[in-house]
C-alpha cells in the first residue's frame, strides 16, 4: 500500500518520553509563559517555516526526476515533522489550562505553579518550579507537576517534611519556602 494512504496514529502523546505525557482525561496545565511560548512555536512553524519549506519542495519537484532528488526528500520528510509538531502543538494548546501564580492567593501550601525551596536528604538546598508537562526544564529547576518528586510536594505546607520514593530509594525532603511568583 502505498504512504500516501496510511494514516499516522492520532494519539501523539505515545512518541513523547513518559515525562510529558499527560495521565488520561487531564488538563494540560500551563504557566503563562509556557502556554506564549508553545502558541510562538506554532505561529513560527504555521506562518514561517512551513511555507519555506513547501516552496523549497515545489522547486525540488520541478527539477524532475524526484526518486534521487535530496531536496524533494528532505523537504518531504522535514515536512512531515513540521506537521506532525503542529497537530502536538495545536492539541495541546487546546486542553490547555493557564494557570498564573503571580495571581494565586498567598499560601504555604504547595500547588501548581509553585516555586518551592526545599532541602534534599543529602543536605543540599534546592528550588524547584511546578510546572506543566510542556515546561519541563530540569536545569533550571522545571519540574513537571506530575513528577513523582511534584506529587510528593503538592498539598504540603512551608516547614512540611516529605518523603519522596525515587530511584535512589526513599528521600526525606524539607519544604523550607513556599511562594508564588513569576516563572519565565
Amino acid at each position: 500500500m502505498s504512504k500516501a494512504f496510511t494514516r499516522e496514529s492520532d494519539d501523539l502523546d505515545d512518541e513523547l518520553p513518559a515525562e510529558q505525557r499527560l495521565p488520561a482525561a487531564t488538563r494540560n496545565y500551563l504557566t503563562p509563559a509556557g502556554w506564549q511560548r508553545m502558541k510562538d512555536e506554532l505561529y513560527h512553524l504555521v506562518n514561517r517555516e512551513r511555507p519555506e519549506v513547501v516552496q523549497v519542495v515545489n522547486w525540488a519537484a520541478s527539477n524532475g526526476d524526484r526518486s534521487e532528488n535530496g531536496d524533494y526528500l528532505y523537504g518531504k520528510r522535514r515536512l512531515r515533522e513540521i506537521d506532525r509538531r503542529i497537530r502536538f502543538l495545536t492539541k495541546r494548546l487546546e486542553i490547555a489550562e493557564v494557570v498564573d501564580p503571580e495571581t494565586r492567593e498567598a499560601t504555604e501550601q504547595v500547588f501548581f505553579g509553585a516555586t518551592v525551596t526545599v532541602l534534599r536528604g543529602d543536605g543540599a538546598e534546592q528550588t524547584l518550579a511546578i510546572v506543566g508537562v510542556d515546561e519541563i526544564d530540569l536545569p533550571r529547576g522545571r519540574i513537571s507537576w506530575i513528577s513523582p518528586i511534584a506529587r510528593a510536594l503538592i498539598k504540603a505546607r512551608e516547614g512540611d517534611t516529605v518523603l519522596f520514593r525515587g530511584p535512589d530509594g526513599v528521600e526525606e525532603i524539607e519544604i523550607l519556602e513556599v511562594r508564588y511568583e513569576r516563572i519565565e
